[in-house]
């Protein structure tokens, strides 16, 4: 009666209070490492006082979902309008596989868990999460003066007794509330991609079902990234300008990848360039939406410009069966063919409705005098994009149902003897 006293401690002190810890800081320095070395490869290292750190403070609150607000004035009679909506998503990748791996780690070579001690861990973790969240949204705020350079611009600055003032500040309420959700939908996924981390017992049944395409989805994603970082190596050993790539592979590369996936799969993106803003690469990007009115980005109209665009429909037709014949092989062998293509058509459109919600950017900037016009000259610009959203997970349901009905049927043969024996027995 007395051995399991003892063992009691031993299990909780696996994941307690330090491992938490460890968690989080491993996450945030994860995170704001990235971050600080790609706004440096951006040219951000050269902007005056303690803006640069507080810069990479902004970009990890945008990072986790938050808010971050633009404003700006000349004076009285003039103003400035900004705006910027983007997730720099190889700062929330990164973050997001630390903080799983730590979360992850205390609760190996364990089948079972029970759902009070998950939310305990979960609870820990959370809890020095806001406080984390906090301390780095109250750090992103600055202002910055603009420079308008000479002509017309520079006149009304002058007049108004001053440079535009431009300045941005993090929402701390949306902050932490977003940076909970995102925190909660890390170790969600984790728990269901993992296939060694424990369950409670009543949600066992579902893991079969469940936690295959979880993880043939994450892997396909992975796959992307991996592909753009080896694109974007190679880009910059042969063309030149290392430092806006490196920055682009440091800041965006799962930006650009899985907008890739969309693409190949058959979506259709609108959007719009104008002034001195650009899509940071490929440059074919910026070509197909720098139009006068609302521009079309889709292969076709990629393919106008540069026929290698064909390219993200091929690899898109070997990645996403792969990833279906993976989530074959990882379930039980009692599945049926219908049930794979089923299967990965919820995981697949669940995977590009969320890509669609977090790739989708917008960025304004202008000076306006009385509030009439845009009188900034060079500095004035607009940028956006944003999917057609049900047009993009309705082909990603199609593919899910072929890709995974192929799968199936090509992991019959590599199937295991034992798991196939078993099944009459079932």
């Amino acid at each position: 009666m007395s051995s399991p006293s003892p063992s009691r401690p031993a299990v909780d002190a696996r994941h307690g209070w330090p491992q938490a810890v460890a968690t989080v800081l491993a996450g945030l320095v994860a995170m704001a490492a990235v971050a600080a070395l790609g706004l440096w490869a951006a040219g951000a290292g050269g902007l005056p006082g303690n803006a640069f750190w507080r810069v990479v403070a902004a970009t990890l609150v945008t990072a986790v979902g938050g808010g971050v607000k633009m404003s700006g004035d000349v004076g009285g009679l003039a103003g400035t309008s900004a705006g910027l909506t983007v997730i720099p998503l190889s700062v929330t990748l990164t973050g997001a596989l630390v903080v799983a791996a730590g979360f992850l780690r205390p609760l190996r070579h364990r089948a079972v868990a029970g759902a009070r001690e998950l939310a305990g861990w979960a609870g820990r973790i959370a809890a020095l999460w806001v406080l984390v969240l906090l301390a780095t949204a109250l750090a992103a705020r600055h202002t910055f003066e603009v420079s308008l350079g000479e002509g017309a611009a520079a006149d009304v600055g002058e007049l108004f007794g001053g440079s535009p003032r431009v300045g941005f500040r993090a929402d701390v309420p949306p902050t932490l509330l977003f940076g909970l959700l995102w925190l909660a939908g890390v170790l969600v996924l984790a728990m269901l991609v993992a296939h060694g981390a424990p369950l409670p017992g009543r949600l066992l049944r579902f893991a079969a079902a469940v936690r295959p395409a979880a993880y043939a989805m994450v892997v396909l994603l992975l796959t992307y990234v991996a592909l753009g970082v080896v694109v974007g190596l190679v880009v910059a050993a042969t063309r030149g300008h290392p430092a806006e790539t490196f920055a682009v592979l440091l800041l965006g590369v799962p930006n650009l990848v899985w907008l890739a996936l969309t693409l190949g799969l058959g979506a259709t993106w609108d959007g719009r360039v104008e002034g001195p803003f650009g899509l940071p690469m490929p440059r074919v990007l910026d070509e197909v939406l720098r139009v006068p009115d609302v521009g079309t980005l889709n292969v076709g109209t990629l393919a106008e410009q540069d026929g290698r665009a064909w390219w993200l429909v091929v690899v898109a037709g070997v990645l996403v069966p792969a990833a279906g014949f993976l989530m074959a092989t990882r379930s039980p062998a009692r599945t049926r063919p219908w049930q794979h293509a089923v299967h990965l058509a919820a995981a697949l459109a669940l995977t590009v409705l969320t890509v669609c919600l977090m790739a989708r950017i917008t960025a304004h900037f202008g000076l306006s005098v009385l509030g009439i016009g845009d009188l900034g000259g060079g500095t004035a610009g607009d940028l956006f994009l944003r999917p057609r959203l049900w047009t993009a997970v309705g082909v990603a349901l199609l593919w899910g149902l072929a890709a995974g009905f192929l799968g199936g049927l090509l992991a019959r043969p590599v199937r295991r003897r034992g798991e196939v024996a078993a099944e009459p027995d079932g």
